[in-house]
């Protein structure tokens, strides 16, 4: 008890603390809704050994450089794009996710941002509070129809294969793009592979579910907006990178593109002042994708095995691979 430091970053549900404070003196940032500040992270990593962490925190190499001791990060996501991996393997430091846990409460996000963007639920929900319903009218928030309708999923992983299967119970034609063809999905869903032209061209519904990096950093943005119907309903649940906003926020104000529903923002916390914010055909919601209370509780159990693990010199059960 004591024998090594560990950095908690956020709140998280006791019983992962509990399992951490066997092996460790905890360090643990008090706020629910603000993120700890970096240099306030900087300063107490110097003499830790362990780092509990989250997609809201940046741990670059300047923040691991002055952290000597440190053994292991573990962090409560599936993305790592904010840990500089390279550097830390360098300094033989491990660092542990949080895969699969997600796949299906993501995936239920994704189809609830489809739904409510697509039939304009949050502008609805703001016509009444606002005291504008006055009678009933045939055209008045008139939406898109999603039974039927192509949906187009950009990234067929485990959350694109839960979106598929949602939207076969809504009877949609579900196309995807993936960097690799996947035949057993397309013979057990009954989906169809598409380059991203076509995707773009001919979806009702567009699902981004790729991985954030450099080399997908804006792959949605002009070009591929003015691809799309003037109709089209483009969600995103992957990273906000992924998405050139300056060029979304056009694209809707223009009508290149009917609506938007986000989860993930270039920059988060996204500012209520954002211009995207302003459309009235923009649904957003505070990057909350993972956010039932069984699976973060899942999370934040997987997150303290891998803390655990490193800070006994064991292989994490969840170690990144990447």
């Amino acid at each position: 008890m004591g024998e090594y430091k560990i950095v908690v970053t956020r709140k998280i549900p006791d019983e992962s603390l509990d399992m951490m404070k066997k092996y460790g003196e905890l360090y643990i940032w008090p706020e629910e809704e603000i993120a700890m500040p970096y240099e306030r992270l900087k300063e107490e990593i110097r003499n830790a050994h362990a780092l509990y962490t989250n997609v809201g925190d940046k741990i670059d190499r300047e923040l691991l450089e002055s952290a000597p001791h440190l053994k292991v990060i573990s962090t409560m996501a599936v993305g790592f794009d904010n840990i500089d991996m390279e550097y830390a393997r360098e300094q033989g430091v491990a660092v542990g996710h949080t895969p699969s846990v997600l796949n299906e409460t993501t995936a239920d996000l994704a189809f609830t941002l489809l739904m409510a963007a697509g039939r304009r639920i949050v502008e609805g929900a703001g016509y009444i509070k606002e005291e504008k319903w006055k009678s009933w009218g045939p055209m008045l928030l008139t939406g898109q129809d999603i039974y039927g309708a192509r949906l187009g999923i950009i990234g067929m992983g485990r959350i694109g294969e839960g979106v598929a299967r949602r939207a076969l119970g809504f009877n949609m034609d579900v196309v995807y793009y993936n960097r690799n063809q996947k035949p057993h999905i397309e013979e057990e869903m009954g989906v169809t592979y598409c380059e991203l032209t076509e995707l773009l061209q001919t979806s009702d519904f567009i699902v981004l579910l790729a991985p954030g990096s450099e080399e997908t950093r804006h792959m949605i943005g002009t070009e591929q907006f003015q691809l799309m119907k003037e109709s089209a309903v483009f969600i995103n649940v992957s990273r906000g990178t992924n998405v050139d906003e300056q060029a979304l926020y056009k694209a809707l104000k223009e009508g290149e593109i009917w609506a938007a529903g986000l989860d993930v923002f270039e920059e988060e916390p996204i500012s209520a002042s954002h211009p995207l914010l302003s459309l009235p055909n923009v649904t957003a919601v505070p990057h909350i994708g993972s956010a039932s209370i069984a699976t973060r509780k899942k999370m934040a159990m997987m997150a303290a095995e891998n803390l655990v693990a490193g800070i006994k010199g064991e292989k994490l059960p969840f170690e990144v691979q990447a």
